[in-house]
């Protein structure tokens, strides 16, 4: 399978302006892809009998070097896979919108999640530096896993630069052949069948009166001056701060459930349709749900084990884990589970994981 590598960059003056010139070289020619394809499609929805096939990202290639690159010369001092990579997201974009999984591709702005991708000569070399196409070595400031890649992603979060690639591991095989049921919570991130209790981090919520006075101070700032730069910078800074500690905590328990468990049960949330409750909005966002599921789903398929994702509509906290007996009504605030017919005891984040468990049993 391919498992993908992120680390940071160390770099100098100069390899910080070549990398912004790729950012800016592949944002054009996102814009301009995303500006022809938009126009064609207004055009086959206003002359229905007269439609234009829509560009694949080959042809919208061909086009760019034919009408934008002869007329920006500065696109010949980056790479030419930065634009033509740029052009074949673009293209996977909108195919995601016609497939109705993704909304309509946007423009994209300067300084907002600027990335570029480059393909070719990419080459490990030694510890920690790392070949890529025109801009030269780079140098990371912590060790390279010794593999072949052959393309690479460089983004940019606030001032640090991040180089990202893939490269192809063997499946580990699963020692343990135990069964873990897993409750996820916004009171704690995680509950499990054995009873242990793993808190969130809830890293927006410790930060989120300084990340308002920041936010506060900068409101009357010129957009555009030197201090309102320095303010963003630091903004910028702190949400990559909240991103990275919510981040690190569910790393950390992922990989301790799909290597120390055969299986593991979850359930499979409606986190958008959670995220319309406006009360627990903030408080699920900063669990980050989405995030758990993805990073246990590529951990599991690596060392081995299983995960069952049990459907969205089985009553996991209704049903008492001991005799059966389904309650009618649980509300939101009772966090001890009472079973009517045996009397039983427990938690409610307890009881849901352990009926969790009984599902893959």
């Amino acid at each position: 399978m391919l498992l993908g590598f992120k680390t940071e960059l160390k770099l100098n003056n100069q390899h910080r302006i070549a990398l912004m010139k790729h950012c800016g070289v592949a944002r054009h020619a996102w814009n301009w892809g995303l500006g022809l394809t938009k126009q064609i499609l207004d055009h086959n929805k206003v002359n229905p009998d007269s439609k234009i096939k829509f560009p694949s990202a080959i042809d919208l290639h061909k086009w760019l070097v034919a009408l934008v690159k002869s007329e920006n010369e500065w696109y010949y001092e980056c790479s030419k896979s930065t634009p033509q990579q740029a052009l074949m997201a673009l293209r996977e974009a909108w195919k995601r919108c016609f497939n109705k999984t993704a909304g309509v591709p946007k423009f994209k702005k300067k300084g907002k999640r600027d990335s570029f991708t480059l393909e070719g000569t990419v080459k490990i070399l030694g510890n920690n530096k790392i070949q890529v196409p025109v801009i030269g070595v780079l140098k990371t400031y912590e060790r390279l896993p010794q593999v072949l890649t052959k393309s690479c992603t460089i983004s940019r979060q606030a001032d640090r630069w991040f180089i990202s690639f893939r490269f192809e591991v063997n499946q580990q095989d699963c020692l343990s052949d135990t069964v873990v049921g897993v409750d996820l919570g916004v009171k704690a991130l995680a509950t499990l069948s054995t009873g242990e209790v793993v808190l969130g981090a809830k890293s927006y919520k410790k930060h989120e009166a300084k990340l308002s006075r920041m936010q506060w101070l900068n409101r009357h700032k010129i957009i555009g001056s030197n201090n309102w730069k320095k303010a963003q910078l630091q903004i910028a800074r702190l949400h990559m701060k909240i991103a990275n500690i919510r981040k690190d905590t569910l790393h950390k328990l992922t990989t301790l459930l799909a290597k120390n468990h055969g299986t593991v049960v979850i359930e499979d949330l409606n986190v958008s349709g959670m995220m319309a409750n406006h009360k627990l909005a903030k408080a699920i966002a900063d669990m980050g749900f989405f995030e758990f599921r993805r990073q246990l789903t590529y951990k599991c398929e690596l060392y081995g084990s299983k995960l069952l994702v049990v459907d969205r509509w089985f009553p996991s906290s209704k049903i008492c884990s001991s005799c059966g007996t389904k309650k009618e009504t649980l509300a939101l605030n009772e966090r001890v589970f009472e079973c009517g017919h045996c009397g039983f005891v427990i938690d409610r984040d307890l009881n849901a994981a352990v009926n969790l468990k009984k599902i893959a049993s």
